[in-house]
């Protein structure tokens, strides 16, 4: 029997073997070749930071309540993932065995999936490429957030997968000048190449206050938070002009502490807008932009090559190492910006 892992306690992964489930007429199995790990919402699943501890959602009211019963564990975790088609369904069209495909799925050795939440593996792509789907739908559900113009001014906080991505999207999107902010040199080094005008490391100077003097004064038009961190956060709001936007597409952890909302926030009237394509969201464009029209143009931008992605793959462990992955991850999350599991 295969084995998974399943974290049982915040900080705690145990493996244990599970049986493989029947595929259904409209199901494929896919067997893994290689899974990204996220660092915003599996970490925080992970170390037990998250409002799923203690609460549930609800689907109609959108809160977070009490939980009906307690315990977040044990729990999968997961992200995007690219397997080989080895078993389907009756009605299956799109696949046959062998095929290559890639889709959201748990990290384990098998996973099923319904047929229309995969998509097959474009020729050429590498196996890799295909995981950057995910932080993709993300960072281009925030470009679009900003609702970035030819000419505007541009800030990201924060240079992980999604950051640098955003960089290379608001670009595309026709930003005049992008500002690239992190701690992390090797980050900082990666958002030049990947065409940021300007970075800075906030470790250095403050970094809302060094982009209103590089703008002359005014600020840009708009900035993107997604590294996570409050502080970062109110740095992107001293960095914007009035009346401008403030678009955050980071999962925030504990407390906004470091958050001064009577300050910058209020006096230059801003607009923040929460960014995340998923949980049955509409795309504030809708109905001519939806979930799948995102993940298609994501899809697009990486078989074309428009998008860079192979130097951010900084760190891979076998699959079998799970415990080390996250390990690492949670000790030193500015050593590797992608990390992946291989099978």
């Amino acid at each position: 029997m295969p084995q998974e892992f399943l974290v049982t306690a915040p900080g705690t992964i145990q493996f244990q073997s599970y049986e493989e489930t029947p595929v259904k007429s409209d199901e494929v199995r896919i067997k893994s070749l290689v899974s990204g790990i996220k660092t915003g919402t599996e970490m925080a699943l992970y170390q037990g930071i998250t409002p799923f501890l203690d609460q549930q959602f609800d689907p109609v009211l959108r809160l977070f309540r009490p939980a009906e019963k307690q315990g977040l564990y044990p729990c999968n975790l997961g992200s995007w993932l690219t397997g080989e088609v080895v078993e389907i369904g009756t009605q299956v069209q799109k696949f046959k065995v062998g095929d290559l495909a890639h889709g959201g799925m748990a990290h384990r050795p098998t996973n099923v999936c319904k047929e229309d939440d995969l998509y097959p593996l474009s020729a050429g792509m590498e196996p890799e490429t295909a995981l950057f789907t995910d932080p993709t739908i993300f960072a281009l559900q925030a470009v679009h957030d900003a609702q970035i113009k030819v000419g505007d001014n541009i800030a990201v906080f924060g240079m992980g997968a999604l950051g640098l991505l955003a960089v290379q999207i608001a670009r595309l999107n026709g930003a005049s000048r992008v500002f690239a902010v992190d701690v992390i040199q090797n980050r900082l080094s990666l958002a030049s190449r990947f065409g940021a005008d300007k970075t800075l490391d906030a470790s250095q100077c403050e970094a809302g206050l060094e982009i209103k003097k590089l703008t002359g004064g005014k600020g840009v038009d708009a900035a993107i938070e997604i590294s996570g961190a409050y502080s970062a956060l109110q740095s992107a709001i001293r960095s914007v002009h009035p009346g401008g936007l403030l678009v955050t597409a980071s999962y925030f952890k504990g407390n906004g502490s470091q958050l001064s909302l009577g300050a910058e926030w209020h006096h230059n009237r801003l607009t923040l807008i929460s960014s995340m394509p998923v949980w049955g969201m509409p795309h504030r464009n809708y109905p001519m932009w939806d979930l799948k029209r995102i993940e298609k143009t994501a899809l697009d931008l990486l078989k074309s090559g428009k998008l860079v992605t192979a130097p951010m793959v900084e760190k891979r462990f076998p699959y079998d190492q799970a415990v080390e992955a996250y390990r690492f991850i949670e000790t030193e999350p500015g050593a590797a910006v992608k990390v992946l599991f291989d099978y």
